[in-house]
C-alpha cells in the first residue's frame, strides 16, 4: 500500500546541501522547503485560515500537549478531527508534545513506561506514553504525526544524553507498533543532544525502523549558534535523500536561511506570529518595533 505521505526530491544544488521537493499528503501537496506555522492550539494566533492561505502558508503545526489538555482529543475527535475544528483543508503536522514535556522541568518525571507530569493550567496529574501518545495524535487527525521522544537540555553529560537516545529509539518502536491509521504518516525524531556520535547512533537506528519521514529533535534549545550549526550541517547529511527531512523549533531568518542550505525541507516555530503580536516585524533592514517614537509619523507601506 502506498504510504500516506512521500516525499519527491526535484533538485539539489551543486554548491550545498539545500534542495527543492514536493511532500505529497492526503490534503495536499507542500513545496519544500517550507515554514510551517504553529497554531498551538489549533489556530494560528491572530490569523484567520484565508488570511494564513492568502500569505502562502501551506501546512499548520498544531501540539499535541497543549490540545490534549483543551479543548481535549475528544472534542476534536467529534468535530471531525483537526482539518474540520480548524476550519483548514490544507496538510497538517502535530508534534508529539515532547518538547513541551520537557519544558516542565521539575512538574515532570521521566520513565522508561513514559511521562508522567502536571498540568500548567491546574496542577492536575497526567501521563504520556508513546501508545496514548499516538492515540492522541490519531483522534486529531492530521496528515503528519511526530512519534514521542525525549528532548534534552542543554547542556547535558554524554551519559545521559546516551540514556534518553537510547529511550527515545525504544519509544519511535513502541509509536509505530501503535499506529492504526493508515492515513496519517509517523516522522522519526532524532536525538543525541551534542555530540556527534549520539546523533550518527540515534539517525541509523531510526532509519533501520524505515519510518516515511525524519526529524532533528534537541537542537535550538538555548545553545550558542555556533553549536547549533555544527551540529545541524553533520546530522542532516545522515538523514535519507528520498523523504522528508524537518527541523523542529526554528523560526529565525538566519537559522531558516541555514537549515535550507543544509537540505532541512521543514521547519517551524511560533516566533513570527508572537513578536509581530507585540509588535515587531522582521524585514531584509533587521528588526522593526513598530511601537518605537521612531515610527509614531512614520506612513511607509513598505
Amino acid at each position: 500500500m502506498k504510504p500516506a505521505v512521500t516525499y519527491e526530491l526535484l533538485h539539489i544544488d551543486k554548491n550545498s546541501g539545500a534542495r527543492r521537493g514536493v511532500v505529497h499528503t492526503p490534503h495536499g501537496d507542500i513545496q519544500t522547503p517550507v515554514f510551517m506555522p504553529v497554531g498551538t492550539q489549533a489556530t494560528v494566533k491572530s490569523m484567520s485560515p484565508e488570511e494564513l492561505k492568502e500569505i502562502g502558508a501551506q501546512i499548520i503545526l498544531s501540539n499535541t500537549y497543549h490540545l490534549y489538555l483543551r479543548p481535549g482529543q475528544d472534542i476534536v475527535k467529534e468535530a471531525g478531527g483537526l482539518h474540520k475544528f480548524m476550519n483548514w483543508d490544507k496538510p497538517i503536522l502535530t508534534d508529539c508534545g515532547g518538547f513541551q514535556v520537557f519544558s516542565l522541568g521539575p512538574l515532570r518525571t521521566i520513565t522508561e513506561d513514559g511521562v508522567e507530569f502536571k498540568s500548567h493550567l491546574d496542577g492536575s496529574k497526567h501521563f504520556f506514553s508513546p501508545e496514548s501518545v499516538i492515540k492522541t495524535e490519531e483522534d486529531l487527525g492530521a496528515d503528519i504525526i511526530m512519534s514521542f521522544d525525549e528532548c534534552v537540555e542543554y547542556p547535558a553529560s554524554y551519559e545521559y544524553t546516551k540514556q534518553s537516545m537510547e529511550r527515545t529509539t525504544r519509544w519511535a518502536k513502541r509509536c509505530k507498533a501503535a499506529q492504526t491509521r493508515e492515513d496519517q504518516a509517523i516522522f522519526g525524531i532524532i536525538q543525541g543532544g551534542f555530540y556527534e556520535d549520539l546523533r550518527k547512533q540515534s539517525a541509523k537506528d531510526l532509519i533501520d525502523l524505515d519510518f516515511p519521514g525524519y526529524a532533528i529533535g534537541g537542537i535550538s534549545v538555548g545553545e550558542p549558534k555556533e553549536e547549533f550549526l555544527k551540529m545541524l550541517y553533520y546530522t542532516t547529511p545522515l538523514m535519507p535523500e528520498n523523504k522528508p527531512r524537518y527541523l523542529m523549533g526554528v523560526g529565525t531568518p538566519d537559522y531558516l536561511i541555514e537549515s535550507a542550505i543544509a537540505g532541512i525541507d521543514m521547519c517551524d516555530c511560533v516566533l513570527p506570529t508572537r513578536i509581530a503580536r507585540n509588535g515587531t516585524a522582521m524585514t531584509w533592514n533587521g528588526k522593526v518595533v513598530v511601537r518605537n517614537a521612531s515610527y509614531e509619523r512614520d506612513w511607509r507601506t513598505t
